[in-house]
């Protein structure tokens, strides 16, 4: 028997870091030691927003959802006895992707890779801006300003760095924000005319080598759980990236044209209800990045079974690495040409998926492009109201989800017996150890050197050159991160992207007998309890999480349910939000945070309530009743819940309580405890 000829797998990835980067620096050696064959580093909220770790809104943020990165010894550190030139490794960054590079360019130079052999490394920054407005929102810069970026860093990495990916069009975050597939193709394939554009009339890569350009071009998608749909979606991505590259670029090479694309599989979908479950959910996702040979994935990163519970233990992430190895190593799929040609039902699927996303990139050209369907907010109304009817059709029943709104019954889990060590936590201690080597930092280093670059930087800026070399002149000052941005700030100015939540549809109606309509009807008695028009409640979100997904849902059925709702984006500080509560005189605080800074930043907005006179001081016996009480939401382990409640918050909400209609109903009831009302009957 002939012995077929198996394929390479693809790159196997672990998104990771955390703490500091001499924790991560472990991690990845560690990783790499089991298998993994390319690294994708995670970098902390600062890092991605632009600001150094001693910044009032970097605090509580430092190291907990990835790897602070503040200087060149920060990166020094992160990629010690790390061969770079032997190394792919995907940088997720984006408003900060131009500085992250040149710091990594930097660091491969001090390894023996000098100025001149750079050309060598390979590896991927995110650098998509617009879903960061629109679904992530670690953006930093107006639109304008930061497509600039995006276009220097590109021209800079094809005549310097070829074997480099400058960019990641990312569909994978709108997904997250409840894009369905068609929005998720025409929406990415908008940003990358986009980008194509802006490279394209810069003037800064010669129109032969155009095609150099549309090869190094990469992706970074989503795959959900109904895999055969989200297989076709990937099959549909490559049949319209052809065809735009080739109609509208001229590209003829199609090996230029090729579609090229890493995962990592959906995380919206993991539940903290029965997580165990989450591990089927994350094969099957991986299946349709993987089973159709001419749409696979050239790279994939799985999420670990515990996401949705805290911080994933380097177990944990073993674990999915281990799905990938067995995939690719013990089945036979690497082995076969793609399993899918011929099949009339896939065809039909990609064609009626491509039809409709060619129609919806055509909408969006019409307004303008991408970058103006950012700024009209048409963009990200759409993808509220997606949201909001999946999240309609789940709390109805129509869209089933196990553990969650069937099959409910369990066995007690193994897995989660004990909660506290089920997931890993970041030492509170670290931030002020990494505050205090940022110091050190920078009263060490060359001054004059360093505001010499800060100063060229600005005037690069305020012109027309490419912004890398004064950027890779800033490394080698030793500017840290946060002035790099700032820097920027100065010249370019910051932007506040729109929320979506106004232009939001209806999602559930609010008719007599229904749970909304019940709602409804203990709001408006409730006002009128109080004497007020209406019952407002804002909406906050302090720090620099920007996952707003949750945060615009509880917006947007609060109003349905007859709420005033005070909703003013990302990126606040608890001031800010105390400020805004106070003039606005709200009913309640609900306060959203999934990056784990809950327990430094609630607290903060609680005192400062009570500092307003607008919250109670804690009694002897416990915190007191507050006339605006405090809710919070967010990925929140148990422990910290407890604490959070004994601290003074009235109720804390996980992703285990899907119900948005009962926790509007839930915070209602708050409003009536606080003010002192009896409890009414009805309830969602």
């Amino acid at each position: 028997m002939t012995e077929r000829h198996k394929d390479r797998p693809w790159l196997m990835r672990t998104y990771a870091g955390h703490s500091t980067a001499e924790a991560s620096n472990a991690l990845y050696r560690r990783n790499l030691a089991k298998g993994q064959t390319g690294l994708s580093v995670a970098f902390d909220l600062p890092t991605q927003t632009g600001y150094d770790p001693d910044h009032v809104l970097a605090r509580g943020e430092v190291g907990r959802v990835g790897v602070p990165v503040s200087h060149l010894g920060d990166m020094r550190r992160l990629f010690q006895d790390i061969p770079l030139e032997q190394m792919n490794t995907s940088m997720t960054i984006n408003a900060t992707a131009m500085w992250l590079l040149a710091m990594y360019q930097v660091v491969a130079e001090e390894q023996g890779l000098g100025p001149e052999a750079v050309d060598r490394l390979s590896g991927t920054t995110q650098n998509d801006i617009v879903k960061e407005y629109l679904s992530r929102g670690t953006h930093v810069f107006p639109p304008g300003p930061s497509l600039r970026l995006t276009t220097d860093l590109i021209t800079y990495s094809v005549n310097h760095i070829p074997k480099w990916n400058p960019i990641n069009i990312c569909s994978y975050h709108l997904q997250e924000a409840g894009a369905t597939p068609v929005q998720e193709i025409a929406y990415a394939m908008s940003t990358a005319i986009a980008v194509l554009d802006a490279v394209r009339d810069s003037g800064q890569v010669p129109a032969e080598r155009f095609g150099d350009v549309v090869a190094r071009i990469s992706f970074f998608v989503n795959a959900g759980v109904r895999f055969v749909e989200e297989m076709c979606k990937m099959r549909a991505f490559g049949r319209i990236w052809d065809q735009i590259t080739r109609e509208r670029y001229g590209v003829d090479n199609p090996k230029q044209r090729r579609f090229r694309y890493g995962v990592q599989v959906n995380s919206l979908g993991l539940t903290e209800a029965q997580p165990e479950n989450n591990v089927q959910r994350i094969v099957l996702e991986m299946l349709a990045v993987t089973l159709s040979k001419d749409a696979r994935a050239r790279a994939v990163q799985l999420p670990a079974w515990n996401e949705a519970l805290g911080l994933p233990r380097p177990w944990d992430q073993q674990w999915s690495l281990r799905i990938q190895q067995v995939l690719a190593h013990e089945s036979d799929l690497l082995e076969y040409p793609d399993i899918f040609d011929g099949s009339h039902v896939i065809e039909a699927k990609v064609a009626e998926l491509t039809a409709a996303s060619l129609a919806e990139i055509d909408r969006i050209q019409e307004m303008g492009g991408a970058m103006a369907a950012v700024e009209s907010g048409y963009l990200k109304s759409q993808l509220v109201a997606s949201h909001a009817e999946r999240r309609a059709r789940i709390e109805a029943g129509e869209e089933r989800i196990v553990g969650v709104n069937c099959y409910e019954s369990t066995e007690p889990n193994p897995l989660t017996a004990d909660l506290d060590t089920a997931i890993m936590t970041v030492d509170p201690a670290n931030e002020a150890r990494v505050v205090a080597a940022l110091h050190r930092w920078r009263d060490e280093r060359d001054e004059p050197r360093a505001q010499e670059a800060l100063s060229a930087l600005k005037a690069a800026a305020a012109g027309t050159a490419n912004l890398m070399p004064a950027t890779l002149e800033c490394v080698r000052a030793g500017v840290t991160t946060g002035e790099w941005a700032w820097a920027l700030r100065d010249v370019f100015g910051e932007y506040r992207a729109p929320t979506g939540v106004s232009g939001a549809p209806l999602a559930v109606a609010a008719e007599p007998g229904s749970a909304l309509g019940a709602v409804r009807d203990k709001v408006a008695k409730t006002a009128a309890d109080l004497g007020v028009g209406k019952l407002r409640l804002l909406v906050g979100k302090p720090g620099l999480d920007g996952h707003s997904n949750g945060a615009e849902q509880i917006a947007v059925r609060a109003r349905d349910a007859g709420f005033e709702v005070v909703y003013q984006g990302i990126r606040l500080t608890p001031e800010q939000i105390v400020a805004a509560a106070v003039a606005e005189d709200v009913h309640c605080v609900g306060l959203s945070i999934l990056s784990g800074s809950h327990a430094e930043l609630v607290p903060d907005v609680l005192a400062r309530l009570r500092e307003a006179g607008a919250a109670s001081a804690a009694g002897a016996d416990g915190p007191a009743e507050a006339p605006i009480p405090v809710i919070v939401g967010g990925i929140i382990p148990s422990a910290d819940a407890t604490a959070l409640r004994a601290a003074g918050v009235a109720a804390v909400f996980t992703p285990k309580d899907f119900g948005i209609t009962e926790i509007i109903g839930r915070i209602v009831d708050e409003i009536r405890t606080a003010n002192q009302l009896d409890p009414l009957e009805a309830t969602a």
